[in-house]
């Protein structure tokens, strides 16, 4: 069969069967491309970005961040065991990892050029925790980061150990503490799951996992544990310092510093380089550096080059997070942050962030017919007025992050008649996504992170429909960059300043980040969302939030 061919094994099923039959020896010929270098030999690198629903693959040139070939995505599955959980498979993750750059690999060679692969990064959810036993396989499935059934151990914490300098990026210290993040969850393990807690040599993070499968090496992501484990982000990178020690002993959790990867590194640092079994399991040459990636939202920051203070990204996909880089780690209540030498070494920056923004869109499609398209409900809803005729959204199916921390918030439709049509419940979950984005960066406002525009990347811009929307509720310019997919430019810009391309990640964003176009708000519009905004929906959250508890209790 053709390459052509190949570019359908984004279907894992069908992607193991086709390489199987495939065989060895197509590979060996495409190894020896992509290690061969001539005059013309053009430098790449590999993207690599470990989702909530699947892993993809995209290689870039090294020089311009250019899409070389195309992305290969491979999904995997998600249970849900109770109520607020949320599982995955950590060896799901690393089989798909193969089909996917295999599955990018066979893209690349249609291209009919010379290329060297470089190096590569890889991205991955944040806060889906792993317990590894002492030959580091996984004991259970993974906590995956929207998982909430620690909510009891984040107040805990929070009631316990109040006052700990480590929690002032929980709302200058008066929280709530997430249920997602890493403390609360090693704490549930710990307390609902003591043989696993003492089975585990290891507890991290996929990221962790991943870039030890590839290398052999296990260390943390500094950025993963500057902004997610309470460690501080300044000191983290020197081996046993920046640990909040004092939280771990006052929970009776000192074991969890030395079941956490003792080495850390930033973003941009070579983890180590392809082992055998990866290079063989990849298809790709042994000792290829692996370059320190981190969150994939975080990432996805470096991704639209939002590394300089005043600028604010908003990251979408199955959620939403607004990051603001800041010259000051100042801390407020309704935000989180600001963290300490990240996403890089030498800045900082504030987040809010939703829970269940391009999760709630997938739910309500997969309700009205999975089979339908989602520019097809655009149309519907774009001849509905602003407000969908009285038809009130909240978007926290998963929980609240941001301003308000509520790991027991519940979604909400209000104000439904008979007159209303499923255009009218499309466009009612697209505007609460909205006014939720709108909440959160108006309480970094107020902790002094101001923005004049926001930078987008993510699904929402496939839909001309809700980036119009996204501006005119929060009354802001929407920039969309050349490359949408900023996670994996992200991962691209790492690993081209970890194989030398280019000299740093200021350079290499200066010369592969690039602006696509600029949407303003529409003034008749945002008046109307603004007195939207103000007179209902800022009033539902409070209004439900006792229902939504005693939900949580039946």
């Amino acid at each position: 069969m053709a390459p052509v061919g190949m570019l359908h094994l984004c279907s894992a099923i069908k992607a193991t069967k086709i390489l199987r039959f495939v065989g060895i020896l197509y590979f060996l010929i495409l190894f020896q491309s992509f290690t061969t270098v001539t005059c013309n030999t053009r430098r790449i690198v590999l993207g690599v970005d470990g989702g909530t629903e699947s892993i993809r693959a995209c290689f870039f040139d090294a020089l311009s961040g250019q899409v070389v070939g195309k992305p290969c995505a491979v999904a995997y599955d998600t249970t849900h065991p109770h109520a607020g959980w949320a599982e995955q498979n950590p060896l799901d993750w690393y089989r798909n990892l193969g089909i996917a750059v295999r599955g990018a690999l066979l893209s690349v060679a249609d291209c009919q050029e010379d290329f060297q692969v470089v190096s590569m990064a890889v991205d991955t959810t944040c806060c889906s925790v792993v317990a590894l036993d002492e030959s580091l396989n996984p004991l259970r499935p993974c906590l995956l980061w929207m998982d909430q059934r620690a909510h009891a151990q984040a107040k805990q914490i929070l009631d316990q150990c109040g006052g700990d300098p480590a929690l002032k990026v929980n709302c200058n210290g008066k929280g709530p503490l997430s249920a997602e993040w890493m403390l609360p969850k090693a704490l549930w393990i710990a307390q609902n799951e003591p043989d696993i807690w003492e089975r585990a040599i290891t507890i991290c993070e996929y990221q962790d996992y991943i870039n030890f499968k590839l290398t052999g090496a296990l260390c943390a992501s500094a950025c993963n544990a500057g902004t997610r484990w309470h460690w501080n982000g300044d000191e983290c990178t020197v081996e046993g310092k920046g640990r909040p020690m004092s939280l771990y002993q006052q929970l009776n959790l000192s074991e969890l510093a030395e079941k956490l990867p003792s080495r850390c590194l930033p973003m941009g640092a070579v983890v180590g380089g392809l082992t055998k079994n990866a290079s063989e399991h990849l298809g790709l040459p042994i000792g290829l550096p692996v370059v320190q990636g981190g969150p994939d939202a975080f990432v996805g920051m470096i991704g639209l080059g939002c590394i300089h203070a005043g600028q604010l990204c908003l990251i979408t996909g199955s959620s939403h997070l607004h990051c603001v880089v800041t010259s000051h780690p100042t801390t407020a209540i309704g935000t989180w942050g600001a963290y300490k030498s990240s996403p890089l070494p030498g800045i900082n920056f504030a987040e809010g962030g939703q829970s269940s923004t391009g999760s709630l869109l997938r739910w309500a499609r997969n309700i009205f017919g999975s089979n339908m398209l989602y520019s097809d409900l655009d149309e519907e809803a774009m001849v509905i007025a602003p407000g969908a005729d009285g038809l009130v959204a909240l978007e926290t199916f998963q929980g609240q992050r941001t301003p308000t921390t509520d790991p027991l918030a519940k979604g909400a439709l209000l104000g439904l008649t008979l007159s209303h049509t499923r255009a009218h419940i499309w466009r009612a979950l697209m505007e609460a996504v909205c006014y939720g984005t709108r909440a959160c960066i108006e309480a970094l406002g107020a902790a002094g992170h101001d923005c004049d525009e926001i930078i987008l990347a993510g699904g929402i811009a496939r839909s001309p429909l809700w980036l119009q929307m996204h501006a005119d509720v929060t009354n802001k310019p929407i920039v969309v960059c050349e490359n949408d997919n900023a996670p994996l430019l992200g991962c691209a810009i790492l690993a081209s300043v970890g194989a030398g391309v280019h000299k740093s990640v200021d350079d290499a964003v200066h010369a592969m980040v690039r602006v696509a176009e600029k949407i303003e708000p529409n003034v008749e519009t945002a008046q109307t969302y603004l007195r939207l905004y103000r007179e209902i929906y800022s009033k539902v959250p409070d209004a439900v939030r006792p229902v939504s508890h005693a939900c949580s209790n039946m």
